[in-house]
């Protein structure tokens, strides 16, 4: 694990002075680590390379891989106090975190792609490469039942419920769900299984269902590097994320006529205003229905 430069100074500094509870401590500790990982990576590991733009870029990755808000504001926290703390004691002449915002709650709803942004997605995937099948089986179960990436990071076999065409999906609070797979999906899944997944199992790898080529489960930056990779290949400018498919699999259902009600159901939010962003269609489908099925539209302009 990647640490942080005088991050034993900050602890000390949280349990001591800020008087934080152990798990409140540990937690900005992994915020830390996770993001000194981000830093090493873009060579910015030294605090004096820290800018705001390198801050920014990372709390915008959290969004894209699927961070919730809440997270996501925590991270921040984190960020802010961190930063603040090694300013106090001289370690770094400013505060990169000073201009960083935390996120708000919001209910404008991201990008949502089109039946044929999700073909062209899935068609990029070459099935005779290494991992090719595994990843068609990811896309398609992610568009068939709407799972958060981190929900599908812990799919395991005994939540397939093959023979009813059913997943039961472990949500937010542990909260159970039932949600329909579709034939499709679990024909990948079936098609993984059989072609993939045993040429890189171990005893350790357990019962999730899909796997890394070091045999552990998937990680969401591994899903999210996946995704953006066959996006870029279809063609697609627009950002997405594993949650793209979330957002589409609501939105789809909700065009085709599905019940809003079934649809909260499905995606396992406990508040329907929360859902109700998904009832945001987009105009050239509504005026495509008002085109095919209003009696004045199909009879042409009145003479």
């Amino acid at each position: 694990m990647v640490e942080m430069p005088y991050i034993d100074s900050y602890m000390a500094y949280l349990q001591l002075e800020k008087t934080l509870s152990n798990n409140t401590a540990v937690s900005y500790r992994f915020d830390i680590q996770r993001l000194a990982g981000y830093l090493r990576q873009h060579g910015a590991l030294e605090l004096e390379k820290v800018t705001p733009d390198i801050l920014s870029a990372y709390v915008r990755l959290l969004y894209d891989i699927g961070f919730a808000a809440a997270s996501i504001q925590r991270n921040v926290s984190s960020m802010k106090s961190f930063f603040a703390f090694i300013a106090s004691e001289g370690y770094i002449g400013t505060d990169p975190t000073e201009l960083l915002e935390s996120p708000k709650s919001s209910k404008t709803l991201p990008s949502v792609l089109s039946v044929e942004e999700i073909e062209g997605i899935i068609a990029a995937v070459d099935l005779n490469k290494k991992s090719g099948v595994r990843d068609r089986a990811i896309i398609e179960t992610l568009y068939a039942t709407g799972m958060r990436v981190s929900e599908l990071c812990a799919f395991s076999f005994e939540q397939l419920l093959e023979a009813d065409g059913l997943v039961r999906i472990l949500g937010k609070g542990s909260k159970e769900r039932i949600v329909p797979i579709g034939d499709s999906a679990v024909y990948w899944i079936n098609q993984y299984l059989e072609k993939e997944r045993g040429h890189v199992a171990r005893l350790t790898s357990g019962s999730t269902v899909f796997l890394n080529f070091r045999g552990k489960g998937l990680s969401r930056m591994g899903i999210w590097k996946l995704i953006q990779q066959y996006a870029s290949a279809a063609g697609i400018q627009k950002e997405i994320s594993p949650h793209t498919f979330r957002h589409s699999f609501a939105t789809h259902l909700l065009e085709g006529g599905a019940d809003i009600r079934t649809v909260q159901e499905m995606l396992g939010h406990s508040n329907i205003v929360t859902t109700e962003i998904y009832t945001h269609i987009d105009r050239e489908f509504l005026k495509q229905v008002h085109r095919s099925y209003h009696p004045r539209c199909q009879k042409g302009p009145v003479q």
